[in-house]
């Protein structure tokens, strides 16, 4: 009964150092990519924005970043559905760093995050 007590403890314990502060942007620089053309695009999305990349809509919920590094590991809660479609294709986090990680499936576009847009320094 101790051992486990015990071991609940240490567990709790490492996932408190294992976590890194983080702060959430105004916003998200995003990629957006048609497989057929190859055509590329950047949009801005700012936080509750929803934007059209292609032949999909784009929702921004939220932008976080590391707070020691802030042009470092961005991620972004995005939700994806083709245009004039209720379906939703995506809705979850993409990691900037590992884009592959969590992936939009869709057999013609492509969309990942870039990096969070920071506040300004006054």
């Amino acid at each position: 009964m101790m051992r486990a007590a015990l071991i609940a403890l240490l567990l709790a314990g490492t996932g408190a150092v294992a976590q890194q502060k983080v702060n959430s942007g105004p916003g998200a620089m995003l990629r957006g990519l048609d497989k057929v053309s190859g055509q590329t695009v950047d949009i801005e999305l700012q936080t509750g924005q929803t934007e059209a990349v292609f032949g999909l809509d784009v929702a921004l919920g939220d932008c976080r970043y590391p707070v020691d590094n802030p042009t470092g590991d961005a991620f972004a809660y995005l939700t994806i559905w083709e245009m004039g479609k209720a379906d939703q294709l995506f809705d979850g986090w993409m990691i900037a760093t590992s884009p592959a990680l969590n992936a939009l499936d869709h057999a013609r576009y492509d969309v990942w995050v870039i990096r969070c847009i920071t506040p300004s320094a006054d």
